[in-house]
């Protein structure tokens, strides 16, 4: 039997050949030093936890600056999911955030930002994403030597790169599924035209119509509402598609569909006997709404890695390619959303 002390010491040559990595290799790991792979790292964790000793504590690393990281606020679940990852991502790199909500106040935020010199700034889901607002707030803190990146929502123009979600594969995505389950009266509860990522929810809504049901793009425009990233926002939207006589609602938020969900119930219909309703974003606990919400799942790990990534990039001054990066999204089929009732709501 080995003894406990030898046992909780660890023997560079044992460590080396489980991790097939010399010595040298094993010592400079256990010591914390630069000059090893990370890939090459992780084998000898690895070959450490298989024979069980402790890793060794990483000493406190000195931390290379601040990073903000602006969002429009955090009453929608999603948007603290992406401010942990990011967060995290940052902490990895040796980086420490600053969380600003901006909305409206997003300049004033950034002015606040620049003047504890932040090394650089993501956003999610700001201003960039308004067709509304003026673009050159960016071009004055690229001028400034500020380095950028900005999830969901691109326009051209902005010298910095894009993360972003497919958001017409989204809303493609949700029509066929409720077109499989036999509804025919689908709508969509979307936010406000102005953002992008609205306005591509509506345009991958509208050509999926085509697609499924032959429908022209003014008929299919007429099932689009627009209104705010709410719960209150959802239940108007979904009561005047109800007045249409959709039997199937796509919300442009997992919140959105909280709402619609409660204006089918308002009207005594079950939810999804009667109206089979599908969110967006996944957000954290969705899953244990009543009923379980179907919903396009955003990849949001990877990303706010990716976003991260690219801002590090960007920082070390390897400029980054300027393109829009983006993500397919997932449908995530749960208990909202079941076969179209045998008669419309309304013909």
């Amino acid at each position: 039997m080995i003894p406990p002390a030898d046992r909780a010491t660890p023997r560079l040559a044992e460590i080396a050949g489980r991790a097939r990595v010399s010595e040298a290799t094993v010592s400079r790991v256990l010591n914390g030093r630069p000059g090893v792979a990370d890939t090459t790292r992780q084998r000898v964790l690895a070959a450490l936890d298989v024979l069980g000793h402790e890793r060794p504590l990483r000493p406190p690393r000195h931390p290379a600056g601040l990073v903000g990281l602006v969002i429009p606020e955090l009453t929608n679940p999603i948007f603290p999911a992406f401010a942990q990852v990011i967060e995290e991502s940052l902490t990895g790199h040796g980086y420490t955030s600053v969380l600003c909500t901006g909305g409206a106040h997003e300049d004033a935020r950034v002015a606040q930002l620049v003047r504890r010199g932040v090394t650089g700034i993501v956003f999610l889901s700001g201003l960039h994403a308004d067709t509304a607002a003026d673009p050159a707030r960016y071009a004055r803190l690229t001028a400034r030597g500020v380095p950028l990146v900005l999830i969901n929502g691109h326009r051209a123009g902005i010298d910095a790169p894009f993360v972003s979600l497919d958001d017409a594969a989204a809303a493609r995505t949700a029509v066929r599924h409720l077109a499989e389950l036999g509804h025919e009266r689908i709508g969509l509860a979307v936010g406000p035209a102005r953002y992008v990522p609205s306005r591509r929810k509506a345009e991958g809504f509208v050509a999926a119509l085509g697609e499924s049901f032959g429908l022209t793009g003014e008929r299919a425009e007429r099932r689009v509402r627009h209104t705010l990233f709410s719960v209150e926002g959802g239940h108007a939207a979904a009561t005047a598609l109800l007045d249409a006589g959709c039997t199937g609602i796509v919300c442009g938020s997992d919140l959105m569909a909280l709402g619609a969900v409660r204006a089918a119930r308002q009207r005594g219909l079950a939810v999804p006997d009667q109206v089979s309703v599908v969110g967006f974003d996944d957000s954290p606990l969705i899953a244990f709404t009543d009923p379980p919400l179907t919903t396009v799942r955003q990849p949001v790990r990877a990303m706010a890695t990716a976003a991260v990534g690219a801002l590090i990039e960007e920082i070390r001054r390897n400029p980054v390619q300027r393109t829009e990066f983006v993500f397919r999204p997932e449908l995530v089929v749960r208990g909202s959303t079941a076969s179209a009732p045998r008669s419309p709501l309304r013909e």
